[in-house]
Order: structure tokens, then C-alpha cells, then sequence
């Protein structure tokens, strides 16, 4: 069983880089290309009760975000962002790691190395 879970977008820069140091500091990982994958509703809420960020944090808020209509106002409470993201994928933030019954969106990049070696 691997040590660490990333839910993963190889096309992102930030989310290639957590792959970079979780593999240089030698933590097994799974990584999951959520948009190939998407996590269903009890998926998400799985993940938000282990976030130790805010749950709107977990919702980008790109051009994608705005060209749909949304504000912060749509993703204000838990079920709004559960039924964001089971609408819209790739408006999850990444990645996102999970270890131990706990994750994090790795943004910062510098967060990354502390949890997973923590």
C-alpha cells in the first residue's frame, strides 16, 4: 500500500512538482489523475472531511471557474463544493495529498516535502 495518495494533473506544473519531491524524498505514492478518474460525491466528502484546508479551497477559481457562472458564493459550504467539483473536475485544486487520515492541496509548492515526510 502506498504511503501517500496525490490526485494528480500531469498537465499542471505545480502538480508535477509534488510528484518530483514526494519521489526524491522516497515516499511510495498512488497517484490518481482525477480528471481521467473523478471522485464521485461520498469520494469528496471522504476528502474534504480529511483536508486540513478550507473546503472552498479545494475549487479553483480560473477563467473556467468565472465562464460557468460560479462565485465564491457557489462554493461556499461543503455541498456546494462537492456539487461543483462532481459537475466540473477540473475545478479542483492540485493536487491535492492525502497521508494518514489527512491531506492537503500542495500549494504552496513548499508544503509538500513536510507533509509527506512528517
Amino acid at each position: 500500500m502506498a504511503d501517500v495518495t496525490v490526485l494528480h494533473n500531469p498537465r499542471c506544473a505545480t502538480s508535477r512538482h509534488a510528484l518530483e519531491v514526494i519521489e526524491a524524498e522516497g515516499v511510495d505514492a498512488q497517484v490518481v489523475p482525477y480528471l481521467k478518474e473523478p471522485l464521485d460525491q461520498p469520494a469528496l466528502r471522504r476528502l474534504i472531511d480529511q483536508l486540513e484546508d478550507e473546503p472552498t479551497a479545494l475549487v479553483r477559481r480560473d477563467a473556467f471557474f468565472r465562464d460557468q457562472g460560479l462565485t465564491d458564493a457557489d462554493v461556499a459550504t461543503v455541498d456546494q463544493v462537492v456539487a461543483v467539483l462532481v459537475q466540473h473536475p477540473r475545478l479542483m485544486e492540485r493536487p491535492v495529498i492525502v497521508r494518514d487520515g489527512r491531506a492537503i492541496i500542495g500549494r504552496p509548492k513548499g508544503r509538500v516535502a513536510p507533509f509527506v515526510t512528517g
